[in-house]
C-alpha cells in the first residue's frame, strides 16, 4: 500500500473522524507525518503536555499509569485525541514495544485544518464527547 493510502485508511479507521467525508480525510492525510520510532521511545509521559494526536501503522506500544502497564497498543490503535482537542495532560505514559512506524497529527495543523474546514471540528468534538461519555457510563 502507498504511503498516502496508508495515511487515508489510518485516518478512516479513526473514530475521531469517522464523520469527515473524503475532502476532510485527504487534508487531514496531508497534514499528518509518518515517522518510524525505535522500540523503548517513549511516545508521551504521563502528566506532561504534548498536544499530538497518534495512530499506530506498524509496530506496538505498552500503555502505563502511575508506572503500572494497563494497556497494549497496536496497528490501528491510536491516543491523543482528548489531548489534542483540549491541550490537557497526558494521562498515560505510552512507550514503543517494538520498532514502530506512526502516524501523527499535531494540535498545530489540526487547528489550522479546522479554520479551512470547521466540519473537522465539529466532527472531532462530537467523536471526543462521545468516547468520554462511553468512559463515563
Amino acid at each position: 500500500m502507498a504511503p498516502a493510502d496508508q495515511k487515508i485508511e489510518l485516518i478512516r479507521s479513526v473514530p475521531l473522524f469517522s464523520r469527515c467525508d473524503d475532502g476532510e480525510v485527504q487534508a487531514i492525510a496531508s497534514a499528518a507525518d509518518m515517522i518510524d520510532v525505535p522500540a523503548g521511545m517513549e511516545l508521551v509521559t504521563e502528566g506532561q503536555h504534548t498536544n499530538e494526536f497518534v495512530v499506530i501503522a506498524e509496530g506496538g506500544a505498552d500503555v502505563t499509569q502511575n508506572s503500572v502497564k494497563i494497556a497494549t497498543l497496536w496497528p490501528g490503535d491510536f491516543f491523543g485525541e482528548i489531548a489534542l482537542i483540549t491541550g490537557g495532560p497526558r494521562t498515560a505514559t505510552v512507550t514503543a514495544s517494538e520498532r514502530s512506524t506512526l502516524l501523527v497529527l499535531t494540535d498545530r495543523a489540526f487547528w489550522r485544518l479546522t479554520e479551512d474546514m470547521p466540519t473537522i471540528q465539529t466532527s472531532a468534538l462530537r467523536a471526543v464527547a462521545e468516547r468520554l461519555h462511553d468512559d463515563a457510563v
